[in-house]
């Protein structure tokens, strides 16, 4: 069987042969169907770290999937390689708070350290291969860039090397035996806790590393303290954070905590155990007093009031449901949240006869934890076959007195008001009714987890923070609606998500808490367009990811031809609660037509950047200038990017509109998943709309000619302008070409593509006028721009020494001259000149 791979997207022909013994365990363990498509890949390229030919034909002999539909699903998407990657993969993230603070320079430092010549990617010594990522969902350590998984924030082109250089040197360090970072468990009292950021962001941070140096003080001074790894508290851009929790005292919280003072955190809340401790740390400071001249007091530096300051302006303008207990819960741990009235709702949506599987799960053990026998949680997604047993789903709970009906809970989320939070906002209810109301069985439920817009993270914090809130959302849905499947899709850069939701899944299936709602979980494959639920639902078939015309919509037709209800992960959050606390409670926050709280995420240009939730109706100023903090100090606050790739962006004049679905669609955005990018007057607001149509022209599927050709067109137009070769009537195609792929395209994701043009149009058009001019005024196009050193020059020779292209010649003591031939435009003179020399014209 020929498979029509073309020969420029396969491995070498002189490439060594292939083992193939490991596809057929691959192909055992997802399955013949073609279904199993997208994880066979996956699979295949985790193992050989691309896609070889070879494999790629096995593969077809060994199952039902046809060459054709391999080839097109391994083409599709842009995880899949063709060629071998080297030995590190470097991921830098091009998201919108990474673009606007400098990924770009940063991508172009990596390829001249590495050498990359044009379309290369790989190093020639095969170390490294560097890709571009569209979002790592990191934002608030923006520019962020991932070394096999890895994550290293606020990088800088001139830090490039010096990251390599320590990414190494730790690979060095694990390979020689560095410790593990497991330890012992303690047997403490609960109420004596130290709690851990556990998140990405907390992570990247170096979390981990003080966890650690925590849990090793604890245990050095025979404390009754549990050092609790837990959610996201949302101040990412306090990172580390720690909160101490002692008996009888107020809580105490320190953030951008190092390892190193994780020992004199312990000791200023607790007192050691034991007379020999207790002299040894009396000892121990009085050497530090001896070698250091101070006292172990000065980590009162990290102390932070969570009531007054900056702290307290950044939590108390929010109002917490989907993320309720945040900073408390530790994420995988099932006992936490079912002390917190965890799955409390759930148990409102049945009562059945005898013991239930919720008083079973009350007396299972608490411990560890044994895997479950039967469906596997993870990996190819199954088709239903001729004996499937179709019928009404058995409820995940039970054991309430207030049992609530399907039709019940529908009710309830009316009378709620709740809105999809994912999207355009159509109501919950309506969508939960449909499905409900579909006579063909069997139904399914989809967790759309696929948060692929650059700058958005809210989906990955929920998910990490707050497995089993979000699991417990998807039982309730799938009651309602009658559903007797259910199916997490969740991006692929996001693998803490995806492993915490996979193991809160089997947990929850090792005690019974899930009943006979089987729940399976499917990673996407780097394809924005799968954020559609048409889109997603052919990717959990094993297919491209390619939206269809609609109606019949997918309440009606959905999964494999059956109603399907598609929820995003933030409306699936808010679901316990309001089953919880009743519709009235949710109803009376927000507006008249935008009830309730929503997520975002808060980055770009602010001074407190991280996760939110405001209650609906926030102004945009609320969330900016008192949550945010405004941006930097001696800039001035421009505009804000709200609704990813599909919403627009809003100038600082129109800063006191409220934050809902009708009065941000009124000034040309749209709510979208939540990400919202602060802008200051350093940001070229032609660039940011250019960035943005790049974005989904490169990511369209190419389906529809409206999306397809006229965002290319569109953005041929863009990149003239941004070069200053762009035409007088330039302008007036551009608002043509927006306005007709807005009417005619066929999914929501096209038509919504030429917003962020538009809406820089409506707002900024003197800055595209500029452009046209040649003239870029906040000095971000290179082409219209360049660097010049001015007399105040101390001739410190710094710049001449950072700079990658010969362009300042070292001449110590001397005002430095740039040659502007040789001038690359980075802007690394501009990022280490001590003395503010350098400017841009």
């Amino acid at each position: 069987m020929s498979l029509p791979i073309p020969h420029a997207a396969c491995a070498c022909s002189d490439a060594p042969p292939v083992d193939l013994t490991a596809v057929e365990d691959i192909v055992a363990q997802h399955g013949t169907r073609p279904a199993a498509a997208i994880p066979i890949l996956q699979a295949l390229q985790k193992h050989y770290n691309y896609l070889p030919e070879a494999a790629l034909r096995r593969v077809c002999e060994l199952t039902e999937i046809t060459p054709a539909q391999l080839f097109g699903v391994a083409t599709f998407y842009p995880r899949f390689r063709h060629q071998p990657a080297g030995k590190h993969v470097i991921s830098v993230c091009h998201g919108t708070a990474c673009h606007v603070k400098g990924a770009p320079l940063v991508s172009e430092a990596l390829q001249r350290l590495l050498q990359l010549g044009e379309g290369a990617d790989t190093s020639a010594d095969g170390l490294f291969t560097l890709q571009r990522v569209d979002c790592l969902g990191c934002c608030t350590l923006a520019p962020v860039v991932q070394i096999d998984g890895i994550t290293y924030g606020h990088l800088t082109p001139d830090a490039v090397e010096t990251t390599l250089q320590d990414f190494l040197e730790m690979q060095r360090r694990t390979a020689a035996g560095a410790r593990a970072s497991q330890l012992p468990v303690q047997d403490v009292p609960a109420h004596a806790e130290i709690h851990i950021g556990a998140g990405s962001c907390c992570l990247a941070g170096g979390s981990l590393q003080v966890r650690e140096a925590l849990e090793e003080a604890v245990r050095d001074l025979g404390l009754p303290v549990l050092v609790k790894p837990v959610g996201c508290v949302g101040m990412c851009h306090q990172t580390p954070l720690v909160e101490v929790h002692a008996p009888g005292r107020p809580s105490a919280m320190y953030a951008r905590v190092q390892p190193e003072d994780a020992p004199a955190i312990v000791q200023r809340h607790f007192a050691p155990r034991g007379a020999l401790r207790r002299a040894r740390s009396l000892v121990q400071r009085g050497l530090d007093f001896i070698l250091t001249d101070e006292v172990w007091e000065p980590v009162t530096r990290y102390s932070i009031n969570t009531r007054d300051g900056a702290v307290g302006a950044f939590l108390g303008g929010q109002q917490h449901l989907a993320t309720e207990l945040y900073g408390a819960l530790d994420p995988l741990d099932l006992d936490d949240y079912l002390a917190h009235d965890g799955f409390a709702a759930v148990r409102r949506c049945r009562v059945a006869e005898g013991s239930t599987a919720w008083e079973r799960s009350q007396t299972a053990t608490s411990g560890s934890v044994t895997p479950p026998t039967g469906d596997a949680v993870s990996g190819s997604v199954t088709p239903p076959t001729a004996d499937t047993v179709s019928g009404s789903v058995t409820p995940p709970m039970a054991g309430a007195r207030e049992e609530l009906s399907p039709e019940d809970v529908i009710a309830e989320i009316a009378a709620a008001g709740l809105r999809g939070r994912g999207g355009a906002g159509f109501r919950t209810a309506r969508k939960w009714r449909l499905v409900r109301e579909a006579e063909a069985t069997p139904k399914y439920a989809i967790c759309n987890g696929d948060e692929g817009d650059p700058g958005a993270f809210m989906d990955r914090m929920l998910l990490e923070s707050y497995p089993y809130r979000v699991i417990e959302g998807l039982a309730i849905s799938a009651y309602a609606v009658g559903a007797t499947e259910a199916f997490f899709y969740i991006r692929h850069e996001y693998g803490l998500a995806w492993q915490r939701v996979e193991e809160a899944i089997r947990r929850c299936q090792v005690r019974g808490l899930l009943g006979d709602l089987k729940i399976s979980i499917m990673q996407g494959a780097g394809a924005f367009v799968c954020g559609e639920e048409t889109g997603l639902i052919a990717s959990l078939e094993g297919r491209r990811g390619m939206p269809r015309h609609r109606p019949p919509f997918p309440a009606e037709e959905g999964l494999w031809g059956q109603p399907t209800l598609v929820n995003n992960v933030e409306t699936l959050a808010l679901v316990p609660w309001i089953i919880r606390h009743g519709a009235t409670a949710f109803a009376a926050m927000g507006t008249e037509h935008s009830k309730g709280t929503k997520v975002f995420s808060l980055t770009g240009k602010v001074q407190r950047g991280g996760l939110i939730e405001v209650p609906m109706g926030a102004t945009i100023r609320q969330i900016i200038e008192e949550i945010g903090g405004g941006v930097g100090e001696g800039r001035r606050f421009k505009a804000v990017q709200i609704g990813g790739p599909s919403g627009g962006c809003i100038p600082a004049e129109l800063a006191d509109t409220p934050v809902d679905y009708e009065s941000l669609g009124s000034v040309g955005a749209i709510m979208g998943s939540g990400g919202l990018v602060a802008l200051d007057d350093t940001d070229c607001m032609v660039d940011v709309a250019r960035y943005f149509l790049e974005f989904t022209q490169r990511e369209s599927c190419g389906k529809c000619t409206f999306c397809r050709v006229g965002t290319r067109r569109m953005l041929d137009i863009m990149e003239r302008i941004c070069t200053g070769e762009g035409k007088a009537d330039d302008l007036a195609r551009l608002e043509h070409l927006g306005h007709t792929i807005k009417q005619s395209a066929l999914c929501g994701l096209g038509r919504t593509a030429p917003n962020p043009v538009l809406s820089t149009l409506r707002y900024f058009r003197d800055e595209y006028e500029a452009h046209l001019q040649g003239r870029c005024p906040a000095g971000k196009c290179k082409a219209l721009i360049h660097y010049r050193i001015k007399d105040d020059c101390v001739g410190c020779t710094k710049c001449a020494q950072a700079c990658p292209g010969g362009a300042i010649a070292i001449t110590p003591y001397e005002v430095h001259v740039i040659d502007q031939e040789k001038c690359l435009r980075c802007g690394t003179c501009l990022q280490v000149c001590p003395t503010g020399s350098v400017v841009v014209e």
